[in-house]
C-alpha cells in the first residue's frame, strides 16, 4: 500500500530559517494552474503572482493596466497548483498607493477570494502605513525597491536604479522602514549588486534579487522569460534555460503541415 507523504508548505518561517542557514531562495512568477503545477513539482520556493501578468498574459507595455479583478484571477489559478510554494501575489497599481484603508481592503480581497499565503507592494517609507496595517490584519507583505514597475512613468527609463548616493541611501532606509513595518521579505529590482548586499547584511528578513547580484538571499525571474517563451527581451540580468518560443513555433508548423497534407489525422487517431 502506498502512503502519500505529506507535502510541507514553504512559510515565512521557513524562508526565514533559509537566510539564516544560508540557504538561498528560488523563486519564480506564476500566473496559470498549468504552470503553477509544473513549478510546484520542480521544486520553487516561492510563486509570485506578478503584475507582470500585464504584459507576459495581457500584451500591455507597463504594469499598470492589471486590475485587482485580473490579479485574484490569475491567484486563483496559481494557488490550485501549489501544494507545496508559499504564493505571493503582487498587489496591483492604483489598489493600494496612498490610502491604507483600500490597501487592507484589497490585500484582504486577495487573501479570501484567492487563497494566496502573502501579498507583495512596491515602494518604501511612503507605504509603511499601508504596509503595518495589512500586516495588523494577519497577512504576510513582501516588500519591493530598486526599479519598481509601478512607477515606470516617475522614472522614465527601465534602467538600473540607486547608482547615485542619494537614491543608493533613500534605498538603504526604505530597506529597514519595510523591514521595522514587518514586512517579511523584499525584493531587490537592478540595482548594484554592492549595494544589495549592504542591504541583504544588514537585514535579518530575506533579499529576493532580479538584476541585483548574487549577494541576496535568493533569486527571482519572470518565468515566460527563464523558458524563451518571450521573444526578443534579453537584460543582462536574465538567463534562459529553453527556448520555448521556437520549440512551440516548430511544433505549430509541423502540426500545420500535417494538417495540410492530410498526414494528420492518421487512422490510428481517429475512431
Amino acid at each position: 500500500m502506498s502512503v502519500n507523504k505529506e507535502v510541507k508548505r514553504v512559510t515565512t518561517h521557513t524562508l526565514q530559517e533559509m537566510k539564516l542557514r544560508g540557504e538561498k531562495i528560488a523563486m519564480l512568477t506564476a500566473y496559470d494552474y498549468s504552470m503553477a503545477i509544473i513549478l510546484d513539482d520542480a521544486g520553487l520556493d516561492v510563486l509570485l503572482v506578478g503584475d507582470s501578468a500585464s504584459n507576459v498574459m495581457a500584451g500591455h507595455e507597463t504594469t499598470l493596466p492589471i486590475t485587482l479583478d485580473q490579479m485574484i484571477y490569475h491567484a486563483q489559478s496559481v494557488v490550485r497548483g501549489a501544494s507545496r510554494a508559499f504564493v505571493v501575489v503582487d498587489l496591483p497599481f492604483g489598489s493600494y498607493q496612498g490610502n491604507s484603508k483600500e490597501a487592507l481592503n484589497s490585500a484582504i480581497r486577495i487573501m479570501k477570494e484567492s487563497g494566496a499565503h502573502g501579498v507583495k507592494l512596491e515602494g518604501g517609507v511612503e507605504i509603511t502605513e499601508s504596509v503595518s496595517r495589512i500586516i495588523t490584519a494577519g497577512i504576510p507583505v513582501m516588500g519591493h525597491l530598486g526599479l519598481t514597475p509601478q512607477s515606470i512613468y516617475k522614472f522614465g527609463t527601465y534602467t538600473v536604479r540607486a547608482k547615485e548616493e542619494a537614491e543608493a541611501e533613500k534605498l538603504r532606509s526604505d530597506a529597514m522602514a519595510l523591514q521595522q513595518a514587518g514586512c517579511f521579505g523584499i525584493v531587490l529590482e537592478k540595482i548594484p549588486a554592492l549595494l544589495a548586499r549592504e542591504v541583504t547584511e544588514n537585514l535579518h528578513i530575506p533579499t529576493i534579487g532580479i538584476g541585483a547580484g548574487t549577494h541576496c538571499d535568493g533569486q527571482v525571474l519572470v518565468v515566460n522569460d527563464m523558458i524563451g517563451l518571450t521573444k526578443g527581451f534579453k537584460p543582462r540580468f536574465l538567463r534562459q534555460y529553453l527556448d520555448l518560443y521556437e520549440g512551440i513555433k516548430g511544433a505549430a508548423q509541423s502540426y500545420i503541415s500535417d494538417v495540410k497534407a492530410r498526414d494528420f489525422p492518421s487512422e490510428k487517431e481517429q475512431y
